[in-house]
């Protein structure tokens, strides 16, 4: 999972992990009809407590007491508690005390349903070995974690209870505008109910370009802050848009910047979760990158913004519609698409098997084209690091193999080296052909082992790594 920490200082949100004398920050790197039914109002069943800290009220005229009211008892405060690894001291070394010790990290979550279903972050609950949610009325339950999607940082959580609780129904994150009021809610520094008012500042933000994993935030300057992960980014009228997530920062606290995964994005992912027990990932089919003046002169059109098709991939949606390389996207489904990350995000919150229609610009003239979306057959195995998918019939001929599993990218540690160029035959003594079979292996094996990985390069050579999965 791409990590959110750079030289900029890009953070998560996720509250501090109280350890002894240390202290850690947690780091980074189809809706069923419930969720749209009308949030309950006036007759909220569950005991509010008083709201402790509500910092807007009204700007220029704007009336944010409703959708504070709406909200803010449907946002709760959640605590996990994991063991963390720390620098031992020779003390610990001399006394044998392992370097693990038990930790807590604090940070928000959204209720979305009346029956106690709640979406955060993924970096709030990551590595939780128990996990703890408070409402705004103070009452504590355990929740149970349903499922994950660590790229889009996002997980699920489930509360059981006799009570109807308040929730909060999600909005259209794609009619969103630039320049429109948003509150942000949630519990920074652990001070619990707090709302603070902004704008969206900019949507189909990608935080960085550089890496594979095309991220399409929405960027509002709201003040957020460490706690905040997983709280609610809303409109005025109280609806979901965002889930907080992320803020750009050299100090770790706000400074005018924060980001949140858009709330058609989540519900998808909730969506697929609840259903399937995973998400279904949806593709295009391309690779490109942005339109800009120059690159439009040399083209000889008059669009300046849009995505030039720089790769079509075979077998995909794109490629079995006809499109090729050197077409420019301009719209999907009459959305204005201006860069990459603007379309990533898009089809992220769509299925496989879902048709979209394209605006694209080839030979100067603009044309239609419906492109139903196949499956991404990239599954990311966070225990080696690695981003997988099965073989193609491009793939076979290529490396002139039969089966195999083809690495797209590495992650983490091992991304600083470049096996893109690889395919996995074998895992320690097991051939390996899909991603199933490496997926069986990884979990027959000690979570702490060593693998032995024999892979093949393009030139057909064999070669083989030891990867420590500790």
């Amino acid at each position: 999972m791409k990590s959110f920490i750079k030289t900029l200082g890009i953070a998560v949100l996720g509250g501090a992990v109280v350890l002894g004398s240390y202290k850690f920050f947690f780091e980074e790197n189809s809706q069923k009809s419930i969720y749209t039914e009308q949030a309950t109002t006036g007759e909220n069943p569950v005991p509010i407590s008083p709201v402790n800290y509500v910092n807007a009220t009204s700007i220029a005229g704007v009336d944010f007491t409703e959708a504070a009211e709406k909200t803010v008892h449907a946002v709760v405060h959640v605590k996990n508690k994991t063991v963390a690894r720390v620098r031992q001291s020779w003390s610990d070394l001399r006394n044998g005390r392992v370097p693990y010790r038990e930790a807590i990290g604090t940070g928000s979550g959204v209720i979305i349903t009346e029956d106690g279903y709640i979406v955060t972050n993924n970096h709030v609950i990551d590595n939780a070995r128990e996990l703890e949610v408070t409402l705004n009325n103070n009452k504590t339950y355990k929740a149970k974690l349903i499922g994950t999607e660590p790229n889009s940082d996002i997980a699920l959580l489930k509360i059981e209870t006799d009570e109807a609780l308040p929730y909060i129904v999600f909005g259209d994150s794609d009619q969103t505008k630039i320049g429109e009021w948003v509150l942000a809610v949630g519990n920074p520094f652990n001070l619990t109910s707090t709302v603070t008012a902004g704008i969206v500042s900019a949507k189909g933000r990608d935080l960085d370009t550089t890496d594979a994993n095309q991220q399409s935030f929405i960027q509002t300057d709201a003040a957020v802050n460490p706690g905040n992960s997983g709280g609610a980014l809303v409109n005025t009228n109280g609806e979901l848009i965002g889930i907080n997530t992320a803020i750009a920062s050299k100090t770790g606290s706000y400074v005018g910047y924060s980001f949140a995964v858009p709330s058609n994005n989540a519900r998808k992912i909730i969506n697929d979760i609840i259903e399937f027990g995973f998400v279904q990932k949806g593709m295009l089919g391309i690779r490109g990158g942005d339109l800009n003046g120059n690159i439009a002169t040399e083209l000889g059109i008059d669009e300046s913004e849009g995505i030039i098709v720089s790769d079509v991939v075979e077998d995909s949606g794109a490629f079995n519609a006809g499109l090729r390389k050197g077409d420019v996207i301009t719209m999907i489904d009459n959305i204005k698409i201006t860069k990459f990350s603007e379309l990533t995000g898009y089809v992220t919150s769509k299925n496989p098997g879902d048709v979209v229609v394209a605006s694209v610009i080839r030979d100067g003239k603009i044309s239609q084209m419906n492109i139903e979306l196949t499956k991404n057959n990239t599954v990311s195995i966070p225990s080696i690091e690695m981003d997988l998918r099965n073989l193609t019939k491009a793939d076979r001929k290529r490396y002139k193999i039969k089966e195999g599993v083809k690495i797209e990218r590495t992650t983490g540690g091992l991304a600083r080296y470049d096996m893109r160029d690889y395919v996995i035959t074998k895992i320690n003594d097991t051939e390996v052909t899909n991603i199933d079979d490496v997926q069986n292996v990884l979990r027959s094996v000690n979570p702490k082992a060593t693998l032995l990985i024999q892979m093949k390069n393009s030139a057909g050579e064999i070669e083989r790594f030891r990867y420590n999965m500790d």
